[in-house]
């Protein structure tokens, strides 16, 4: 709604918007209705490939066709261990006991679709590949870009540990890594737990992620 009422004002000062919808959840509906998933840490990638090719000056319809293109390549599956609290409301709107893991919860304080035992780093990435790799099939050899994303409050380390069981069923399954982002990304506050995103890249995609980018958000150098 929000999105909306700004590209409303900036039309009535002659500003052409256009608006996409992030649904990289892979948890949020089932595959046939992507239309209806949550946006969650996979609209990273298209927040970097459309800046990158802005930045070369091209039109806003060519701005919007890469972030199309690279959100219908992206597939997300989160897990948290602990919900943040909503500000507004000073307290969290789903609860853990400490033994369990929400697994499909969305960016903003969601819980998720289920509850299960703690998983080990293996069982998380097995899990989350498992469901990615159904809904966005990879033929062998094909490249793929990773984010290993943390949701607010997990430590560095276990980001790490999580992309190298990542990082070792993409190669099970002869997916060539293209380039990994492992940190915070796309938070919940301090919500505990991770995301997995993997971005099926194509040459343009590639030279995109590549650019260097210096914001307030995010700054990368030239890779």
């Amino acid at each position: 709604m929000n999105f909306d009422m700004a590209g409303e004002l900036a039309e009535m000062d002659d500003i052409r918007t256009l608006s996409l919808v992030g649904n990289d959840d892979v948890a949020s509906a089932p595959k046939g209705n992507e239309g209806t998933r949550r946006g969650v840490a996979g609209i990273f990638f298209m927040y970097k490939c459309a800046g990158a090719l802005a930045d070369e000056m091209a039109s806003l319809d060519e701005v919007f066709e890469v972030a199309e293109k690279v959100g219908g390549r992206v597939r997300t599956m989160g897990f948290a261990t602990a919900p943040c609290i909503l500000p507004e409301v000073g307290k969290s709107n789903f609860q853990l006991d400490g033994e369990t893991m929400s697994v499909g919860m969305g960016i903003h304080g969601e819980p998720g679709i289920r509850d299960c035992a703690l998983m080990t780093a293996k069982e998380i990435a097995a899990e989350a590949m498992s469901a990615i790799l159904a809904d966005m099939p990879f033929l062998p050899g094909e490249e793929a870009a990773v984010l290993i994303n943390g949701l607010g409050s997990t430590p560095l380390d276990e980001l790490y540990i999580l992309y190298n069981e990542v990082s070792k069923l993409l190669s099970e399954n002869d997916i060539k890594v293209f380039h990994s982002w492992v940190g915070e990304y796309a938070t919940s506050m301090e919500m505990a737990g991770v995301s997995v995103s993997i971005l099926k890249t194509d040459d343009e995609i590639k030279r995109l992620l590549s650019k260097p980018a210096n914001t307030p958000f995010y700054t990368q150098v030239q890779l």
